[in-house]
Formats: C-alpha cells, sequence, structure tokens
C-alpha cells in the first residue's frame, strides 16, 4: 500500500513538473519564434529546449544536417551549432590540431556561427581524463 501511494505521488509530480516545463513549444516566446522564422524561414517544426542559462535552443534538420540554434528570451539570436568531421574542417583548424593538440583525443567537432565571435569551429579534446573546449577562426588561430 506504502509503495502505491508512492508511485501514484511520484507520477503526480511528474505530471506537474512537465506541466510548467517551458521546454515545450508552446511556451516558447513569440518574439523567439519569430527571430527564428526570420533566420530560418520555411523550418517550421524545431524541437525547443531551454539551456542552463535560460535560453531557448531549436534543434532542427535542413537537408539532413542538425542544427542547434540559441535564442535569448528576448528572441535575439545568439549562435547556431552543427556538428562536423575531421575532413570538414579548413586545412588551417587541422594543421592548427596536428601540431598543438595531436596528443589529444577529439570527442566533438562542431562549426559555429555566433552573433558577435563570428564563424569558428569548436574542438572539444580530451587528455588524461581532462576535457577542453577550444575555438579556431577559419584561418587555424585559437579564439579562446
Amino acid at each position: 500500500m506504502k509503495y502505491s501511494i508512492l508511485i501514484l505521488l511520484s507520477t503526480l509530480f511528474i505530471f506537474a513538473a512537465c506541466e510548467n516545463n517551458p521546454e515545450t513549444n508552446d511556451q516558447t516566446p513569440e518574439a523567439v519564434k519569430q527571430t527564428f522564422q526570420q533566420k530560418y524561414p520555411g523550418e517550421n517544426d524545431p524541437d525547443w529546449h531551454t539551456d542552463k542559462n535560460g535560453n531557448f535552443e531549436a534543434n532542427f534538420k535542413k537537408k539532413g544536417i542538425k542544427y542547434n540554434a540559441d535564442f535569448s528570451p528576448d528572441g535575439q539570436w545568439i549562435e547556431t551549432e552543427t556538428r562536423v568531421k575531421k575532413k570538414d574542417l579548413p586545412k588551417a583548424v587541422e594543421k592548427a590540431i596536428e601540431k598543438d593538440f595531436d596528443k589529444y583525443k577529439i570527442v566533438e567537432m562542431e562549426k559555429v556561427e555566433h552573433h558577435s565571435k563570428g564563424l569558428f569551429y569548436d574542438i572539444e579534446f580530451k587528455k588524461d581524463g581532462k576535457k577542453m573546449d577550444i575555438e579556431f577562426n577559419a584561418d587555424g588561430i585559437r579564439i579562446n
């Protein structure tokens, strides 16, 4: 009996939490949706989530490629990320990685368009259990 009550209360709590969750499409601010439509016309069905900073993230596909676009709650576009393969990196970025990070394991590579930084490549490395993100511009110059 005790377990039934506990399961019932847990279920009710989960439903209540989902009801107030700002990660649903219906609760994404109109300003965010409008900016998204201006930036990505014709993309009508993104999956919306909120990140740890309270920004809204649209996950969508365009020509089979997955994109993540971040927007502030007032509708300002922040950045758009997409994963890339090593073969898709600019040669200068490949050379910088080979020169300075050849003993590191590459965990993730993303092409990022940012509202103030412009286009750059965010490479996540791992060595000795420690992860680090390094950002390179298209000329292979480290920018962070």
